[in-house]
This record gives C-alpha cells, structure tokens and sequence, in this order.
C-alpha cells in the first residue's frame, strides 16, 4: 500500500501555511516544506515561512536546511521529502506537504522527469546563455515559440533556465518539451495523496498579495535582501527568488524604493497566476477550497480527509 500523504497546494499568500499547521494540530502531522526557497537559511521575511513560534508547536522539515549559497534542485527535494515522509509516517505520524513549488511536489508525487531524460547539453546551454544576454530573454522565449508554442505558453520569458532547458531537450532528442509534460494521465503515483488546493477570487487575492508586500517591508525585508544579494554570488539560486532579485537595481541607485516595490507586487501577483495554472492542469487535485471567503467550509474539509485516512 502506499503511504497516505495530504497535501496543500495553491498560489502565494492564499493560507497555505496556516491550513498546514492547523491540520497537523487536528491529525497528528508533521510539515514538509513543498517551497523552493524556505530551504535556504536567512530567507525568512521573503519567502514566508512559518515563524519560529509555529514550528515550535509543528515539526517542521525543508526549511533552514542549506546556506543560500548552496544549489537546491528538484532532484534534492524529492529526496529529502521522501525520506522526510517514510521517517515521519513510521513515527505513525502524518505527512503533510505544504507548498507552492508546482514542479517540485508534482516530481515528489509522481513518477515524472520533466524531461530530465534528456541528457544535458552544456555547449548549447551556454550558446543559449550567450543567445539570451545578447537578444534579451524575449527573443529567447520567441524561439521555444517557434519550436514547441505549447511550452512555451506555459513558461514565462523570464523564466530563462526554464526556457532553456525546454529548448535543450528538442535539441537533444527531437521531442518537443511539452509532450513529455504531458503524460499526467499516464504518471505513476508513487503516495496515497489528498490534495488540497487553495484559492480565492482573483482580485481579492492580489490585494493579499499586495499587502503582504508591504507588511513584508514593514517586518525588514529590505535588510534581509540587502544582506542576501551583498553575500553571495550573482548567479547563486537564492539571489533569483521573488522578492530578492527585485531589488538588486534599488540597491545600485537605479531604481526608487517605489518602484522596486511596484516590481515585487507584480512578479508575486503573475508568479500566483502561474501557480493555479500549474496546478489545474498538471496535479490531481482531490478539491478546490476557498477559505479566505469562506472560513467555515473546513469543517467539511475535516471530514472529507478523515474519510480519506480511514479508507
């Protein structure tokens, strides 16, 4: 059989936290950070973890683990999260993932590459690198365009490595990126999951999202940014985050405070676009749950998952 695992998925500043310590209060769980940034140690204000108080009362795993200088690849988070869950289920304890990192739960979940069967191509990747820092990453997107647009659709031009590695694995195999995606029917499930999906209006949404940005400020932000980008490498992982890198033109005088705030907002509130998209289309979700509106539908929640765990 396999282990029996919830998991809370949906776009930034929707409760995703909240519900995840609340539920491992009610069901006897403990935590697995499913974001790709509250591995690193020192991105606390930026990336939203839970507060010291809260996982002084929950287990929590996959937060504060590596130093922001350090790499941390879909691959390192299917393994720590997979020995995270069998530890934690063999305490009979509850497994509960908690994230908004669409690629890195759905690589935990499910039996599925992302085209990682492509073997990498280190001469074309740089050519590529080159191509994009000549052109601009817009005309670099313009040609996974031209060559798989389904990808393409589904990747930002921003989202250089991404776009890459799209066009990497035609160049090296001949098949278009988005068909190797595209296989959800036939992945392997390799956990019994609930997934919970949060959402909530749109607009009603990007005003959290906007306001988590300023409470973000208020709480130090500028300063554990400041400290970051000073400290490690421009190209280190940690430095490319939402919330981080926005502020690297405030930081060398050219651009206002305003507007680098203005840009972080913006890149959140497209970044939680991304996120629902993602996960409508690439995860199984067992159901949609708006709980900013509509608080008092947990109940219905809890017994929906206590179903689960008896069957």
């Amino acid at each position: 059989m396999k282990e029996k695992v919830i998991v809370i998925v949906g776009p930034t500043a929707v409760g995703k936290t909240s519900l995840s310590i609340s539920l491992a209060q009610q069901l006897n769980g403990e935590i697995i950070s499913g974001d790709s940034m509250q591995i690193y140690k020192g991105l606390d204000i930026g990336t939203a973890k839970a507060t010291q108080k809260e996982r002084s009362q929950i287990p929590h795993y996959l937060i504060d683990e590596i130093e922001p200088t350090e790499a941390y690849t879909v691959s390192d988070f299917k393994e720590k999260a997979s020995a995270r869950i069998e530890e934690i289920a063999s305490r009979d304890k509850l497994p509960i993932i908690a994230g908004g990192t669409g690629l890195y739960i759905e690589s935990l979940l499910y039996n599925v590459s992302h085209g990682g069967s492509a073997a990498p191509n280190p001469v074309y990747r740089a050519e590529m690198e080159r191509y994009a820092a000549k052109h601009g990453n817009k005309s670099l997107w313009k040609k996974l365009a031209d060559t798989d647009p389904e990808a393409a659709e589904k990747i930002h031009f921003n989202n250089v490595r991404r776009v890459i590695r799209a066009l990497e694995v035609f160049k090296t195999t001949g098949k278009r990126f988005s068909v190797l995606q595209s296989e959800k029917q036939q992945k392997e499930k390799l956990y019994d999951a609930f997934i919970i999906g949060l959402t909530t209006d749109r607009a009603l949404l990007y005003q959290r999202i906007d306001s988590r940005v300023d409470e973000m400020l208020e709480l130090g932000l500028l300063k554990e940014a400041e400290k970051l980008i000073r400290s490690v490498p421009a190209d280190a992982q940690s430095i490319k985050g939402i919330g981080y890198k926005e502020w690297i033109p405030y930081f060398e005088g050219e651009e206002s405070l305003e507007k680098a705030t203005e840009k972080v907002k913006q890149n959140s509130r497209r970044y939680a676009k991304r996120q629902l998209t993602w996960f409508r289309n690439r995860m199984e979700v067992s159901g949609w749950w708006n709980l900013v509106e509509y608080p008092e539908t947990k109940s219905e929640l809890l017994e929906q998952i206590e179903v689960f765990l008896r069957t």
